[in-house]
């Protein structure tokens, strides 16, 4: 039986509980230093093109997601349709790693999206994210190529209307 997961938006109240997510050894293995992503999360706050959200189940808060209008910036994705989206995401509660959150969250988000008026919504996990990979590959996302960003390479993966079940 599926989960509905409750998805709402990040406050500045969330700022200490992001700021311990981003500490924990997975988080900080593919997010980085914890202190620069603190600063660049708490600074997306109030930003225009970037919506922010804290993802959880039965009452408890285990993950962060943040979308963006793809146009805001430029992550070398190429040409991609107007009103594109983008993703990221994290699982900030060790214990809720493995257990099949993060395809089934991001699938429930993603074609909530589709249905109401993104074109297509991307994301570029690391490619030695095997995890992160397959967890998007569930959640509906095919791989499209390999890019070239600010952080280095990543596997862009696409998820579009014409890709939901």
């Amino acid at each position: 039986m599926a989960q509905d997961y409750a998805i709402r938006a990040m406050a500045a109240a969330d700022l200490p509980l992001i700021r311990r997510w981003l500490g924990t050894p997975d988080v900080m293995r593919w997010w980085g230093e914890p202190d620069e992503q603190y600063a660049l999360v708490s600074g997306d706050l109030a930003h225009p093109d970037m919506d922010q959200f804290i993802v959880a189940i039965d009452g408890r808060p285990f993950a962060y997601l943040q979308c963006y209008a793809l146009s805001a910036w430029d992550h070398g994705f190429g040409r991609q349709p107007p009103a594109t989206r983008g993703i990221d995401q994290f699982i900030g509660e060790p214990d809720m790693i493995g257990r099949g959150h993060g395809a089934r969250f991001i699938r429930q988000f993603v074609e909530d999206l589709l249905r109401s008026a993104a074109p297509r919504v991307v994301t570029d996990p690391d490619p030695a994210n095997a995890r992160a990979v397959r967890a998007y590959e569930k959640a509906g996302f095919r791989r499209d190529r390999l890019v070239e960003t600010p952080e280095g390479s990543a596997l862009l993966m696409v998820s579009q209307p014409g890709d939901l079940p």
